[in-house]
């Protein structure tokens, strides 16, 4: 990480500035209110509308609350809101979930599985499964997370709910910028900080720019140990840096146009990984190896690099009662991912009786994405105030996703073709490049169309009724070619298409002028796709139609998820306290759950007929005194599966048994906060603050076939490295519930300006986030952790 050496340097030159920086002189402006004071107006019918006043529960984060909480990611958020879980994967990698619904871990190398939860920037969506990308939170306006099926405005993906970056937008009515500065270190870890900055410019009385730029640089906590002997530390560094560059023309009063180009690099050279038994050292070996607190054993180094571009346009026009909107979306982008693939391609070389030096080999096993994707939404909405409130439109998608896999291991072919017989290597390598035992091509077209209206009307004054509905067209091509040792040479199209219909009821009732109660009946889904292929060469040790082939064989397609939930909630407002709660049941049929194909270090989609999501969440904001601001939120989720699937012996595939919970979400979470700001000098318009927070999130299964047996025996049957195979590692692979307790004070002054000192962990609690296995746990077995205790210093100004 040397060439990050000098950018570190300028973040804490940046910080130390800012720190000098408040002697300067100071002109008096007041400072924000808390968001448990604000009329928050959100968009999330497609419609501007009072936080209070949505008729479904809904979250948002506003962009103090992003500043109190020193949140840099939506996982950072994510303990504060209700209903919201991450499952964190590595950067860029994480998996979210709303009340419960969801099918577990989805692998980097499934790349046809679509999202569960939908996210947008702003109008734009730009959810990806796996790799949604992880977006800076700078000059946010709020972040909203929408629970509960959206099917009806915001389409596929959006089963369990959406979530919208809103940004804020450009103004002719001011010119001003911001700055941010932060430094931090990690215990045990190393150091990271982050420089940013906003500039909002009118350049004509009807035109103006907003330009926001963006660097951070994450520091590491993973060391990494190699065979011989050396040991790199903080190996998942990385850094993030892009900006936004959008305008605002306004030629008319009636006419709002706002082009847009976002860029964003992602870099992290490593994984948050904590190797627990590992092929090339373990306890059982000679000599016995026992890995650290938050350490890895690797061969090959690893990397994951994400490019994201995304160019948009929104234009609205007003033609006398109705607002015509259209948004235009093209996104590009380009994955990649470098994984240590040692442990699998060594452990396939023990079964096939290779020598030591073979097993030895480096392997490095590399994913590349490249994503083109044109998003078209044109809407006709009431642009009145009357009691009829509609909204009707139309979708276009259009997505050309080109995937490959190569796993890299030089010299391998020659140790194969000694072992199996000259040219066995070329025989098996269908055109691809030699020593690769294992490669994959599989270009993706997606095509999808969508028509869509939502009405509210209001049959009294304080009781409104919303009906909706979508209607959907979905097709999928694409093309799958394999070779290599590992592979079946596979060189095959597959189609597959789907349509449906989802709609939606809402009811909502004035009670009183303070309260709000509502229900809801809505529909979502995920669409289907198209399994990979078997390892056939690599299930059961090459057995022909081994037990493992026959449970996970014969499933070419998975269809459609689809869910309905029942609601019903109350949105309450008493001076200085308000409550939001809602109660819920999501039906599920078809879920799309990943099972590990043990030995064939495949995975394949399996839809189970029924399953159901019930619960309730609750979010309460309380100012008793001027300065003191408090809130709880929480939920408690009740997910598990409605149905069986068997093998061949009759045993349940993967923990699919009724009654086991879903996987990735907690039963029960709980997050409490508060902020005490008390003025220092009332002349020069300076307070103090000081806030705090707690998150418990409860235990969690990675996936479904976790809890089944658990604790779990993992046996190699691997014997190598003086180890005889036989040797069980033992693990209860339900992962610990945890807290984790914040802490921030610091100092507002006049001008808008804000210096701040926290500690995030603070009991430096170490939490197992997923669990992470290799060739079913034969070669590797480990988890995925969250960051120690990080100190750090913020420093904010606006102009």
């Amino acid at each position: 990480m040397s060439h990050h050496i000098g950018a570190r340097f300028a973040l804490l030159s940046l910080a130390s500035t800012s720190v000098l920086a408040l002697a300067a002189p100071l002109h008096a402006q007041s400072a924000p209110t808390s968001s448990a004071n604000q009329d928050i107006i959100v968009t999330a019918t497609k419609r501007s509308v009072l936080l209070q006043n949505v008729p479904f529960s809904i979250n948002a984060q506003t962009a103090q609350d992003i500043q109190r909480a020193h949140a840099t990611t939506l996982e950072d958020l994510s303990r504060n809101i209700a209903g919201l879980t991450i499952q964190n994967l590595g950067p860029g990698q994480s998996q979210v979930a709303i009340r419960g619904v969801s099918s577990g871990q989805i692998a980097r190398d499934q790349p046809g599985v679509q999202e569960q939860v939908g996210v947008y920037l702003d109008e734009s969506v730009i959810s990806m499964s796996l790799f949604t990308p992880d977006l800076d939170l700078y000059d946010l306006n709020r972040v909203e997370t929408l629970r509960g099926p959206q099917g009806t405005l915001f389409g596929a993906g959006s089963e369990g709910g959406t979530i919208r970056y809103i940004t804020n937008q450009p103004t002719t009515s001011k010119t001003e910028a911001s700055i941010e500065g932060n430094f931090n270190a990690i215990d045990g870890g190393s150091m990271g900080g982050s420089a940013k900055g906003m500039v909002n410019v009118p350049l004509t009385p009807d035109l103006a720019v907003r330009a926001v730029g963006y660097y951070t640089f994450y520091p590491g906590f993973i060391d990494a140990r190699y065979l011989n002997g050396t040991v790199q530390k903080n190996v998942n560094e990385g850094f993030r840096t892009g900006g936004r560059l959008a305008f605002a023309w306004k030629p008319t009063d009636d006419i709002t146009i706002t082009p847009r180009v976002l860029f964003q690099h992602l870099h992290a050279d490593g994984f948050n990984r904590r190797d627990v038994f590992n092929l090339y050292g373990n306890p059982f070996t000679d000599p016995p190896v026992h890995l650290g607190k938050n350490e890895q054993l690797l061969l090959h180094p690893e990397a994951f690099d994400d490019k994201l571009f995304i160019a948009d346009n929104t234009a609205t026009i007003k033609l006398g009662g109705v607002a015509l909107t259209s948004v235009s979306t093209y996104t590009h982008r380009k994955l990649f991912v470098d994984r240590d693939d040692s442990t699998l391609d060594g452990s396939v070389s023990v079964d096939l009786g290779l020598p030591d030096a073979a097993v030895l080999l480096p392997s490095s096993l590399i994913d590349r994405t490249r994503l083109k994707q044109f998003t078209q939404e044109v809407r006709l909405a009431s642009d009145n105030d009357g009691p009829f409130q509609w909204v009707v439109g139309g979708f276009y998608l259009h997505n050309t996703r080109d995937y490959s896999q190569r796993s890299v291991e030089p010299g391998y072919d020659a140790y194969v073709d000694a072992a199996l017989g000259a040219g066995t290597s070329a025989a098996v390598a269908n055109g691809f490049p030699a020593d690769t035992p294992y490669a994959s091509e599989i270009p993706y077209k997606l095509r999808e169309l969508a028509a869509f209206a939502e009405a509210t009307y209001d049959v009294l004054p304080v009781l409104h009724v919303t009906a909706g509905g979508r209607y959907y067209d979905y097709k999928e091509k694409r093309r799958f070619v394999s070779g290599g040792l590992y592979a079946n040479g596979d060189n095959r199209t597959d189609q597959t298409k789907s349509n449906g219909f989802t709609p939606r009821f809402l009811v909502s009732w004035d009670a009183t002028p303070n309260i709000k109660v509502n229900a809801q009946a809505s529909k979502g889904f995920r669409l289907g796709g198209v399994n990979d292929p078997l390892n056939l060469p690599l299930c059961d040790g090459g057995v022909p139609n081994g037990p493992d082939a026959q449970t996970f064989g014969g499933h070419p397609n998975y269809k459609d998820e689809t869910l309905w939930d029942y609601e019903g909630g109350v949105k309450a407002h008493f001076g200085p306290l308000r409550v939001n709660a809602a109660f819920f049941y999501n039906r599920i049929q078809n879920l799309q759950v990943t099972a590990d194909a043990g030995s064939c270090s495949s995975r394949v989609i399996f839809n189970v007929p029924k399953a159901h999501a019930e619960g309730a969440e609750w979010e309460f904001a309380y100012t008793p005194v001027r300065g003191l601001d408090l809130n709880l939120s929480g939920t408690y989720t009740h997910s598990v599966f409605d149905s069986t699937i068997e093998g061949p012996s009759g045993t349940p595939v993967a923990g699919i048994r009724d009654g086991n919970r879903l996987p990735t979400v907690p039963n029960f979470q709980l997050s409490a906060g508060g902020t005490y700001t008390q003025p220092v000098n009332r002349e020069k318009g300076i307070d103090a603050f000081i806030s705090a927070s707690y998150q418990y999130i409860g235990s969690r299964y990675t996936q479904p076939a976790d809890q089944e047996g658990n604790p779990q025996s993992f046996v190699s049957n691997l014997p190598f490295g003086g180890a005889s195979g036989l040797d069980a590692t033992v693990l209860n692979l339900r992962l610990p519930k945890y807290e984790i307790v914040n802490l921030s004070t610091g100092l507002r002054f006049p001008g808008q300006m804000e210096i701040s000192i926290y500690v995030n962990n603070l009991l430096n609690k170490q939490a197992l986030l997923s669990f992470d296995r290799e060739r079913g746990g034969r070669a590797r077995l480990a988890f995925d952790v969250n960051q120690p205790r990080t100190i750090g210093m913020t420093f904010s100004k606006h102009f």
